[in-house]
């Protein structure tokens, strides 16, 4: 039985690799790159205008869909940021991808996409699916666009916010990340890298709260839920080391990093967002998430609201997503 157990064991760490872990600490670093307290009191906000004032995204409100589009649009726009609509069909609605883009110097040395969607599922609000990674991609955008005014980056970032990943569109050709993917397959776009926030703002300390899909219990992986956790395929494995070394340079937010095989055919939960609209196409692509039902029990019910989010946590993800940028614009 012993060793039954260890030949199970070692198939595992085989397919998934042992768990990647990067605690949160108190050694001494580099002044953070952000205002945090400025950038939780935005990303509050942004909360505020998504699920307060707008409300359920879902294609049963086509008007809080196009609100959103235009929310997000505003935004760019507020901070002379280059924006435009990728609009598309689905049914008898025309909704759009919103793509925005950054770029510095005249042949950025790479090109990378910070992708979130916008939509949420018929009866919530959405806070922490997804108005929380919709906020943190904006604040990223608005710290990036001011670093890059200081410092030469040599980066193209797109910052793209999806329409329909939610059902009933969810596994059609009608999501909005599956419709984006493909043009860009067929129009051989450059992209480094896609980076998927996917449920990006919940924690949880008590016992229990943080729970893993199988055969993930087995790994190692933390029973708090405190840290983000970063999801790439095989072919996204140096993607995800990039991420996950220079998010390691934040010492407040933890760290976890996962590689799945067969574009994560085997472990299904870990597919559910617009990451693996890019893995299908070929593209590198790395999922950062809360980790979603797993940690967040308000998952798809109308008590996913604003006031169960840590905005300390998502500022932090602010900053580690800069840190990130820099580095690779280096």
């Amino acid at each position: 039985m012993l060793r039954t157990s260890k030949c199970f064991a070692g198939v595992l760490i085989w397919l998934f690799g042992a768990a990647i872990v990067h605690p949160a600490g108190s050694t001494p670093g580099e002044e953070p790159m952000i205002d945090i307290q400025q950038t939780v009191e935005r990303l509050k906000a942004h909360l505020e205008a998504l699920t307060l004032r707008i409300g359920e995204r879902s294609v049963r409100f086509p008007a809080n869909i196009q609100k959103t589009a235009e929310y997000i649009q505003s935004f760019y726009q507020e901070n002379a940021v280059a924006v435009h609509y990728e609009p598309f069909s689905y049914q008898d609605l025309t909704v759009a991808n919103v793509v925005a883009e950054l770029s510095s110097g005249l042949k950025p040395s790479k090109h990378f996409l910070l992708g979130a969607h916008y939509d949420s599922v018929a009866g919530t609000v959405g806070a922490d699916d997804n108005a929380s990674a919709i906020a943190v991609q904006l604040e990223t955008a608005r710290h990036l666009k001011a670093l890059m005014s200081r410092e030469e980056i040599g980066l193209a970032v797109k910052f793209v916010s999806f329409a329909l990943e939610e059902p009933p569109v969810y596994g059609t050709p009608f999501m909005g990340s599956r419709v984006y993917a493909r043009k860009a397959r067929q129009a051989q776009e450059r992209l480094d890298g896609m980076i998927c926030l996917e449920m990006v703002g919940y924690t949880c300390s008590d016992p229990g709260c943080q729970r893993y899909p199988f055969p993930l219990m087995f790994l190692g992986y933390p029973k708090a839920g405190n840290f983000i956790g970063l999801v790439g395929n095989l072919g996204s494995r140096a993607l995800a080391r990039s991420l996950f070394k220079t998010f390691r340079q934040n010492r407040q937010l933890p760290v976890v990093k996962l590689t799945v095989p067969f574009n994560g055919r085997l472990v299904p939960a870990v597919r559910l967002s617009d990451h693996a609209s890019f893995w299908d196409q070929g593209f590198q692509a790395v999922m950062i998430t809360d980790s979603a039902f797993y940690r967040n029990p308000h998952y798809h019910l109308p008590s996913d609201t604003m006031s169960k989010l840590d905005y300390r946590f998502m500022a932090e993800l602010v900053e580690s997503l800069l840190i990130f940028f820099r580095s690779e614009g280096r």
